[in-house]
């Protein structure tokens, strides 16, 4: 992990959390924004899905210790981190600390942002909505990149050029997990942006193609119940998955936990 030598860490299934609100979360990432310094800095937001696919895959380990910030985007991993006596402070989802971002940008400090994901035409009406109610933030380019884009070089040396060539403040990646890590890290030295946030579905939140929950729901940490009931044959096998597999990761953290102190 590209750590930040003031922010706390929690070691968890294997994986160094930022102990962050999500008000901290956002001044970090405005503070890399405004620093201007040529560095770019990527955030990546596990929930469980994502820390069981990092128990078997190498590749998202390696990006995970190569990203700046790493924040717990999923009340298990919390909850879990109070088990263990090692408290995160709550949960920043990606899909919240967007929004967070364009609200803080003022005329003085616009904020343009690139949109990489999501099938044709959403980035498109996302961009539309954005720039709707953010008079300050100005989406300077979309890509929809095709299925296997990832193992083309050539595709992907046109995508990271247009990214160049509007030099973002904020690149959000929005392939799914893990791809969206795996590819922001492997080309994060070629891309001219300051701050790349993996951020799964936001992009289709944001154009209003997958509603998110009311705010009753997130409030009260249920936001998965809505997701799932939205898309039940994309996301039901996932959170069976989960389901079936988060155990075995608390019952590892709780035999490490047993080992550390004794």
């Amino acid at each position: 992990m590209t750590s930040q030598p003031d922010l706390p860490i929690v070691r968890l299934f294997d994986i160094d959390l930022h102990a962050v609100t999500h008000a901290r979360a956002v001044e970090e990432i405005l503070g890399w924004i405004r620093e201007r310094d040529g560095r770019l800095r990527f955030v990546v937001t596990p929930n469980v899905q994502h820390a069981i696919i990092h128990q078997r895959n190498e590749d998202l380990r390696r990006a995970y210790l190569a990203a700046s910030l790493v924040v717990a985007d999923g009340m298990p991993l919390v909850w879990s981190s109070r088990l263990f006596g090692q408290a995160l402070p709550e949960r920043v989802a990606g899909s919240d600390i967007v929004p967070a971002l364009f609200a803080r940008a003022t005329e003085a400090q616009p904020l343009d942002v690139y949109l990489l994901g999501g099938p044709p035409g959403v980035g498109e009406r996302a961009a539309s909505v954005i720039m709707s109610k953010h008079a300050h933030v100005r989406v300077v380019g979309t890509d929809a990149p095709a299925l296997g884009f990832e193992r083309d070089e050539q595709a992907n040396h046109a995508i990271v050029e247009r990214i160049n060539r509007v030099r973002p403040d904020l690149l959000l990646v929005g392939l799914g997990c893990p791809k969206q890590e795996l590819w922001t890290e492997r080309w994060a030295p070629a891309l001219d942006a300051r701050v790349a946030l993996c951020v799964g579905g936001t992009i289709g939140f944001l154009a209003g193609e997958q509603p998110r929950a009311p705010r009753w729901m997130r409030r009260i940490e249920v936001e998965w119940v809505h997701r799932m009931a939205s898309e039940p044959s994309r996301l039901g096998p996932r959170y069976a998955s989960a389901a079936l597999n988060f155990p075995r990761l608390l019952f590892r953290q709780w035999r490490a936990s047993r080992g550390a102190r004794g």
